[in-house]
């Protein structure tokens, strides 16, 4: 009796094993790569003119801060101008990078590194290693939006896959992003989102069609900050070297920045606090007073 009950159980589970390779299979003949377009490789900012100057922002083709020209209203103006005056005296503004917190979206796709892009049958990642690992996953399985999501810097990401000249092969991806938490600012001069966080930021993105090495995404913001939907066209060159390198960043790590309260501090080389701005008062040591003798 119990070699029969053997005997069976392993039958069993050979046909269990079976099924599951047969759907394996099929899940895997039925991604045709060739449908969609060749993504593969890094990717990263495309150079803009010379002309530009400053850090990367979120225009590609103007400088950043004020030469952004973004339509913000008064009030977020003046937010914009406040986080200016402050870098300009030695604080951190509204880049909360400095903190080593994620810029998000939609500045993350500036690509202050390298971008990596993997297409799968319903879901489409994006990996950005910048201040920590970011993954943006973009639901392309037909989904609709959930009635509760968690808020994140990311947000949540729902894109289609478009076959814009009907050459039988997908060539435009959209996608729309939302439910979003901050802090998150435009570019690292502190060009700012609204608190909210009620941002919503759609995506389209293609190959050129002369250069296949060069994707443009053409992105708007509306965003209760602004007094329009903002669009702007960014563009990412693949690198063109073999055995790319992948550069990982550890911001906790490799930051001198030192945080005390609301007050940034430096440390110095030889690992003393040192101020950020001028005539900065040192930070509330009230708990380290050495005991009256």
């Amino acid at each position: 009796m119990f070699e029969r009950n053997l005997i069976g159980a392993i039958a069993l589970i050979a046909s269990l094993i079976t099924i599951v390779s047969l759907i394996t299979i099929d899940a895997a003949q039925s991604f045709d790569d060739a449908l969609y377009p060749n993504l593969k490789g890094q990717w990263v900012r495309a150079r803009p003119e010379a002309r530009v100057r400053g850090q990367p922002a979120f225009d590609p083709e103007k400088s950043w801060g004020r030469d952004q020209q973004a339509p913000l209203t008064a009030q977020y103006r003046a937010v914009l101008e406040s986080s200016i005056a402050d870098q300009a005296s030695g604080g951190e503004g509204l880049w909360y990078g400095a903190r080593c917190l994620p810029v998000g979206m939609p500045a993350m796709m500036t690509l202050y590194r390298p971008m990596e892009i993997i297409v799968l049958p319903e879901t489409t990642y994006i990996r950005i290693d910048h201040i920590r690992d970011s993954k943006r996953r973009i639901f392309t399985d037909g989904r609709d939006w959930p009635e509760r999501v968690q808020p994140s810097y990311d947000g949540y990401s729902i894109g289609k896959w478009l076959d814009s000249d009907g050459d039988g092969r997908f060539d435009t991806l959209e996608v729309e992003t939302r439910y979003f938490k901050g802090p998150r600012a435009l570019d690292p001069a502190g060009l700012p989102l609204h608190q909210d966080n009620d941002t919503i930021v759609k995506e389209r993105m293609y190959l050129d069609k002369t250069d296949p090495n060069l994707l443009h995404n053409d992105m708007t913001v509306i965003d209760h900050a602004f007094t329009r939907p903002w669009t702007v066209a960014k563009k990412y060159r693949r690198t063109q070297v073999q055995g790319v390198i992948w550069p990982e960043d550890m911001c906790v790590e490799s930051s001198e920045l030192v945080f005390i309260g609301n007050d940034l501090y430096f440390r110095s080389a030889e690992g003393y606090l040192m101020p950020a701005k001028k005539g900065q008062r040192p930070p509330d040591l009230r708990y380290f007073n050495e005991n009256k003798k």
